[in-house]
């Protein structure tokens, strides 16, 4: 099986690419279209900021590719939110693969919100049912409200999609890769889907 990890102007890439050595899996780390499309799973991390990060992927013609893949695909934290129709974060339209908005946080809480929260509401070939309830690593300031393509549900002032699935997309708002025991189990399932 070969993993391509999509390679653009954000952070928490290589995390993701330790997690997966630890793992055994072969990968790689491009941004050349025919390794994405050839891969068996795509995974699209990320830590940044929303607008630069959607400026980036559409000079590489990546927002276009991305939308189009038909194998599985994780988006994690900024890669999920890219996925999204549309972000708060710099008013920045975004992949629209999730026809969902991504929100900043309005809350009378510390932002960002960092840290173990538990999922909840666990519905995804991503997510099964023994993750009810487990702890995951967060790190975001912004987030996507609950909504019928939500995976899990997690709470920090307010509920909030903590994973979504649609199609061959999958996605967290957490950091399986920095998520200890639980993390790999959530890595090892989108190997297996």
């Amino acid at each position: 099986m070969k993993i391509a990890i999509i390679k653009y102007n954000a952070g928490n890439i290589k995390s993701v690419s330790n997690a997966l050595s630890r793992l055994g899996v072969d990968h790689s780390i491009t941004d050349n279209p025919d390794e994405i499309l050839a891969a068996d799973k795509v995974i699209f991390p990320g830590v940044g900021e929303a607008s630069t990060t959607m400026e980036y992927l559409g000079k590489k013609n990546l927002d276009l590719l991305i939308r189009e893949l038909n194998q599985p695909v994780l988006g994690i934290c900024l890669g999920m939110q890219l996925m999204c129709r549309h972000s708060e974060e710099g008013d920045t339209p975004c992949l629209d693969i999730f026809d969902l908005p991504v929100k900043k946080f309005n809350i009378d809480l510390k932002i960002p919100h960092m840290g173990w929260n538990s999922l909840t509401e666990v519905k995804s070939p991503l997510l099964d049912q023994s993750l009810e309830g487990q702890y995951v690593y967060f790190v975001h300031s912004y987030y996507v409200p609950v909504a019928k393509e939500t995976a899990a549900v997690s709470h920090y002032g307010v509920p909030f999609s903590a994973a979504l699935q649609k199609d061959n997309f999958y996605a967290t708002q957490f950091h399986p890769e920095k998520s200890g025991d639980v993390g790999e189990r959530i890595l090892k399932n989108f190997l297996m889907c």
